[in-house]
């Protein structure tokens, strides 16, 4: 018997773009296109209307920004899985929209297969950030703007950058919490976006520096 494919709903303001996600997705196999909307006022509709497996949104949308318009949908529905689909890539933007809600950020300028990876990696419990958003230097002054941000750290991720800190590897961190290394490497990722930095080396610093491991 087939598997039920995964339903995705698209929120973008341009035609052309859902036209496009939709064919990659069709393609990829397993994944169905169920519904569009150009605004973030028809996003949260459309999202209590259709109930997807999963948003892919833009950020910048008429009638009702993106973030605004994640943050109604969860409020309705807290376990939608939303990716951000957008050309601004700034760890400022990453940042807010994870805050927001979301499971996933892939910049507009990714490959089609990036979008499929990230739909998948979501429906399996993992966050996913764009590899070349990760890899883009912090902007002046990051450290400074983003020391507030570990407030913003979950319990878990602040044990995760604790044992980084004290120089344990994936490996090591993830069988001292019961978790795989990859899914040590997500935590590790998404606190790079967070925090706005860009490695695991200024992830350490910025974290001794700041005293970020400090309950």
């Amino acid at each position: 018997m087939d598997r039920p494919h995964t339903r995705i709903f698209l929120v973008d303001d341009h035609d052309v773009v859902c036209e496009g996600l939709t064919a990659v997705l069709h393609r990829a196999g397993g994944l169905t296109v169920v519904g569009y909307a150009g605004d973030g006022e028809n996003a949260v509709t459309g999202a209590k209307k259709l109930r997807p497996d999963i948003i892919v949104m833009d950020l910048v949308l008429p009638t009702l920004n993106g973030l605004d318009a994640m943050q109604r949908i969860l409020a309705e529905q807290p376990l939608m899985h939303i990716i951000a689909l957008s050309s601004c890539h700034t760890s400022d933007h990453v940042h807010r929209a994870l805050d927001a809600g979301a499971r996933g950020y892939v910049s507009k300028t990714s490959a089609g297969a990036e979008l499929v990876f990230a739909i998948r990696s979501v429906l399996a419990g993992r966050i996913f950030v764009s590899a070349e958003i990760l890899s883009m230097p912090a902007k002046p002054g990051a450290l400074q703007h983003h020391q507030g941000s570990y407030q913003h750290l979950s319990g878990r991720e602040r044990q995760v950058l604790r044992s980084l800190v004290k120089g344990s590897s994936s490996a090591d961190i993830g069988r001292e919490l019961s978790l795989s290394p990859k899914s040590i490497d997500t935590y590790r990722h998404r606190m790079m976006v967070k925090l706005g930095v860009s490695s695991r080396a200024e992830l350490i610093r910025l974290a001794v520096e700041r005293d970020l491991t400090v309950v």
